[in-house]
């Protein structure tokens, strides 16, 4: 079951810029939810390392939420002859939905440019909660499944559910009985933590970071192999005893039918930022790891993670078999 959960080829990679890079004049980022989450942190971060390194100079930005993603999806395609700079940043949702028949499209419908980052989930309690490890939700949960309501920023059946889920079955509780509440975006999800709606929330590390670093949430467990040099004072799952390892790849999308050149050029211009000094201080800030998967390499990783997703959330109960 670990290797289901283990992102491929997690680790630091060296880039370097191709002579003779094409780079884009200009990018648009679409982002297929509201601002506050992950998928929006991750847009903004590689959007402000283009144009704080010069790189690009014309970077632009839309949220458009709705559908669990599919939405932005479908504006994407239904557009794709006005969309020649146009980036749709998505991550592993993207294929749980899709398998989930939430919207009828998969990333095969699109050209997959690049993955850039891997973010691993974390479990998260306001400042104040008595929670204070990942044991004390395991009693609370087992006292009263009911006591346990669990945040996400995302729909039902999502990586942000079913990790959850996976690590209450791992500490021996019944993942039926977890009582999850949806979110349109990390933003809102983190907010109903902080307000009381919920007492736990699923999310990506990124998206709870900065929350974390001004006192205001404290992270219980993160689903790293081992403790992270950004946050060493947080402890992993598997240090309190469940080996669950998972991290949430990003990555960007372009509308189909668009000319190869085009297409090489998105490319060339992820692999250029990745490069840069001040993408590196935006990963740092955000506790990301560099996961960079380029054009069909891209393409085979997702097919990868499809099987390996289906497979987990068919034993979860997520799926028929």
């Amino acid at each position: 079951m670990r290797r289901l959960l283990r992102v491929v080829l997690l680790a630091w990679v060296s880039i370097a810029l191709p002579a003779g890079a094409d780079i884009l004049p200009e990018v648009h980022f679409l982002i297929p939810a509201g601002p506050g989450g992950g998928w929006d942190g991750t847009a903004r971060g590689v959007g402000e390392a283009m144009t704080k390194s010069g790189l690009v100079k014309n970077v632009s930005y839309e949220n458009l939420s709705g559908g669990g993603g599919g939405r932005a999806i479908a504006k994407l395609i239904e557009t794709a002859d006005r969309q020649p700079y146009t980036l749709m940043v998505n991550s592993t949702p993207m294929v749980v939905r899709s398998l989930q028949k939430i919207f009828p499209q998969s990333f095969r419908d699109l050209e997959p440019i690049a993955s850039v980052i891997a973010d691993y989930s974390c479990f998260v309690v306001k400042d104040t909660s008595p929670i204070k490890s990942w044991s004390d939700v395991i009693d609370a949960f087992n006292k009263n499944p009911r006591s346990v309501k669990v945040a996400g920023g995302s729909v039902r059946g999502s990586t942000d559910h079913i990790i959850f889920a996976r690590a209450i079955e791992m500490s021996g509780g019944d993942p039926f009985k977890v009582i999850y509440i949806p979110y349109d975006g990390g933003g809102k999800a983190m907010a109903g933590l902080l307000t009381g709606e919920t007492q736990v929330l699923s999310t990506g590390l990124s998206e709870t970071i900065d929350m974390m670093r001004s006192g205001q949430v404290r992270i219980i467990a993160v689903t790293a192999n081992e403790r992270l040099p950004e946050i060493p004072d947080v402890p992993t799952l598997a240090e309190q005893g469940h080996p669950l390892e998972f991290a949430n790849w990003r990555g960007f999308f372009a509308a189909p039918g668009l000319a190869q050149s085009r297409y090489a050029a998105m490319r060339e211009t992820i692999t250029a930022v990745l490069a840069t000094p001040e993408f590196e201080t935006i990963r740092a800030r955000n506790g990301w790891t560099v996961l960079h998967h380029e054009g069909k390499d891209f393409y085979q990783f997702l097919e990868h993670q499809e099987s390996e997703i289906g497979t987990l959330m068919r034993q979860l109960g997520f799926l028929r078999p």
